[in-house]
């Protein structure tokens, strides 16, 4: 219950003005006894006498208090301009005038920020704006030209210069579909079957925790078993950060179908880590059959087949002729290389197994296959050289170790613009021949022409 000490302690806590003092009886009982508001009433005129009339402003406050600032202040700078209380000693004159400079300063600079920011994001806004138009405009040309003539124009320079600048997002997964073919003629049903076959084959195995034999596509009971579960476990490690692909996400049973279906598909190559990366990136532009046919095909070109399947002989052979356009286009960063071992089998392996698709940020990546889809496989080796030429001043600096580590994980803010402008500089011509002449003399007269064309890779 209320009594006479706790009024008297509301009394203390609400010292400056008698008014907020006497607001108290409005929440005192009726039942209360008289004596208890006298009480009251005597206390405050005790407080009263004490420290002096209590109404309006405390009198040590009142002289130096800043009236018509122009705005209330939205931080803690804001309290260098607040009076000391009233127990003690007041600022001088120096001291407040020196507050009120610091004070002054303070909100220049949070004006200045203000406005520099309000300036930086003006110009995002209009780069957006321009690159929305650009799309827009982009998209446009390839739904009326370009798509209904495809195979008329896309060899044409207009289309290659517009192909270059990036496909707009809309129309990417018909035009990977295009440039990549459906040689094996795979058709929905065909992945419906191989589909049904996967999904048998995991039901078997979840039950008896085995594969049975009968159930045997042309592999080993173990290498079958390994297979599934790197399925299971690569899924979970593809794009980690935009958790579609993990479980319960709107693409985890769809990319686990379509890498399921594959393996059945090709036994003899089953699946490999980084596979799942190609298959999640299809899958974010096309229909799942659609995936599936663009997966199975891209996969069937020879530079992915030689890495897939581990052909070390033909894995070789690109490393060579990487190296003979390394040397060509950065033979400073090349003798670094040389000079500390690192050899491209330390960094390209992962890059074209996963199509940049792990290394690079998202976006990017999808630029990279732009021009993959364009060029070919040649487009893959210029695009790690056009990585090395954007790092080249920091690997330099490096050592053997520190450079390996570097190239396997690359900055995640690896800029775009920047990148491709180090791509378009990078000239895939040696001695008047291009990559398939200098690859197909390699693949012709193998450590000859490593000898020939001063690749290390093959002479090793």
């Amino acid at each position: 219950t209320l009594n006479v000490q706790t009024a008297e302690l509301s009394l203390l806590v609400f010292p400056y003005t008698a008014h907020t003092a006497k607001k108290l009886f409005c929440f005192i009982p009726p039942l209360l006894s008289l004596s208890l508001s006298l009480s009251l009433s005597l206390s405050l005129k005790e407080h009263e006498t004490r420290v002096g009339p209590t109404t309006g402003p405390h009198p040590r406050l009142q002289p130096t208090r800043r009236k018509n600032l122009e705005f209330e202040p939205l931080s803690t700078t804001g309290l260098i301009l607040e009076d000391r209380p009233a127990s003690l000693p007041a600022k001088s004159e120096e001291e407040a005038q020196r507050h009120r400079q610091e004070y002054n300063e303070m909100v220049a600079e949070a004006k200045r920020r203000e406005l520099k920011d309000a300036q930086r994001k003006k110009r995002q806004m209009k780069e957006r704006l321009k690159q929305e138009e650009n799309i827009a405009r982009a998209m446009l040309i390839w739904n009326t030209e370009v798509l209904p003539n495809w195979e008329s124009m896309r060899n044409t320079r207009r289309v290659r210069e517009l192909w270059w600048q990036g496909l707009p997002p809309s129309v990417r997964g018909r035009v990977w579909s295009l440039a990549i073919g459906n040689e094996l003629n795979i058709t929905p049903e065909l992945y419906d079957i191989f589909l049904s076959r996967a999904k048998e084959k995991w039901r078997s195995f979840n039950e008896t925790n085995s594969l049975s034999e009968n159930e045997d596509c042309g592999t080993s009971l173990a290498d079958r078993e390994s297979s599934l579960d790197l399925i299971k476990l690569d899924i979970f490690r593809t794009f980690p950060s935009l958790y579609i692909f993990q479980r319960g996400g709107p693409y985890h049973d769809l990319l686990h179908s379509v890498l399921g279906a594959y393996t059945c598909y090709r036994p003899d190559v089953g699946y490999v880590q980084g596979m799942s990366f190609i298959a999640a990136v299809l899958i974010l532009n096309l229909e799942e059959a659609d995936a599936f046919i663009a997966f199975a095909n891209l996969l069937n070109k020879p530079c992915q087949m030689a890495f897939f399947r581990v052909d070390h002989d033909l894995m070789l052979k690109y490393f060579a002729a990487f190296e003979v356009f390394f040397e060509e286009n950065l033979p400073k960063l090349f003798q670094h290389f040389q000079t500390n071992s690192l050899t491209p089998d330390f960094y390209l392996i992962d890059w074209i197994f996963t199509l940049y698709s792990k290394s690079l940020p998202l976006d990017v990546a999808c630029r990279v296959w732009d021009l993959f889809c364009r060029d070919g496989e040649e487009a893959l080796f210029r695009t790690g050289l056009g990585i090395l030429r954007l790092y080249q001043d920091v690997l330099l600096q490096m050592d053997f170790i520190h450079s390996a580590q570097f190239l396997s994980r690359l900055p995640e803010n690896t800029p775009a613009h920047t990148l491709f402008s180090c791509i378009n500089n990078t000239h895939m011509i040696s001695s008047n021949r291009r990559w398939n002449q200098v690859f197909s003399a390699l693949m012709k007269d193998g450590p000859k022409e490593a000898d020939k064309v001063g690749s290390p890779a093959l002479r090793s």
